[in-house]
């Protein structure tokens, strides 16, 4: 018996499942939100753009990778693009013909760059889109209620990850910048707001469960110690009233 051992330092590769498209049903059931109408756009907007810019990469990138890279994503976009756009006459979602302000403004942008400034900035663009496309995609595919919507969710997010792959292959992206225009791009948390002293008190009855004779007894202290307190600072304002009159009494009381 013949046995053939595997090089110690060789690993067997995990076999990644790919989604089984054939399980989803895409007959333009379910609800269909405002938020679905918008992703079905955002597909459409994007083809608008990443097509043009692959065309772009051939003509203006002097890099034989970059111009595979474009040629494949603006080929894949075409047959997502179709995708889209049969969604959209399924649903009956009235989709754009053209890039908006902020995509024709990157499509300009690449047009005035040539060589390696041109590569750099076609990375940079396109990449920083897929980014912010990536969660999107995630969230309505995990919330929408249309089987059409889902559908399509999943088959972009299948072009996206390969699309982010093939950008990262040119060895050009900037993934420290990405992640700084993340934590900016992300909400701030929201400090909780101040308690007053009595909610602070009834708060703390709530979880410490302090009986009523207990809060009784605490919320009579701290109104002796209120009035207390405002006796006294009526007492001290009345003894310094006088020093308070003019810019020269204030100066004469803390400076000498």
């Amino acid at each position: 018996m013949l046995i053939v051992l595997a090089p110690g330092n060789q690993a067997w590769a995990a076999e990644v499942p790919v989604p089984p498209e054939n399980l989803l049903t895409d007959q333009g059931k379910g609800k269909l939100t405002a938020a679905d109408k918008d992703f079905v756009t955002k597909v459409r907007l994007a083809g608008l753009w990443e097509i043009p810019a692959g065309e772009l990469a051939q003509d203006l990138s002097e890099n034989n990778r970059i111009k595979r890279i474009g040629r494949s994503i603006a080929d894949q976009h075409t047959e997502l693009d179709k995708l889209a756009l049969d969604a959209g006459a399924k649903l009956k979602i009235d989709l754009p013909d053209e890039p908006n302000e902020d995509q024709q403004g990157w499509l300009d942008e690449m047009a005035g760059a040539q060589g390696k400034e041109f590569d750099q900035i076609y990375i940079d663009r396109l990449r920083a889109a897929h980014g912010k496309i990536f969660p999107a995609i995630a969230n309505i595919r995990a919330s929408t209620e249309n089987d059409t919507v889902r559908k399509l969710a999943q088959q972009a997010n299948q072009f996206v990850m390969t699309h982010m792959t093939l950008l990262e292959s040119s060895q050009l992206v900037d993934f420290a910048d990405l992640a700084a225009a993340a934590a900016t791009a992300a909400p701030a948390a929201k400090a909780p707001a101040a308690q007053a002293p009595a909610q602070q008190l009834a708060s703390q009855a709530t979880a410490g469960g302090l009986t009523g004779a207990n809060m009784g007894f605490i919320l009579a202290a701290l109104a002796g110690g209120l009035a207390v307190g405002v006796f006294a600072t009526k007492q001290l304002a009345g003894g310094r009233r006088g020093g308070y009159r003019s810019n020269n009494r204030r100066v004469r009381y803390y400076g000498q």
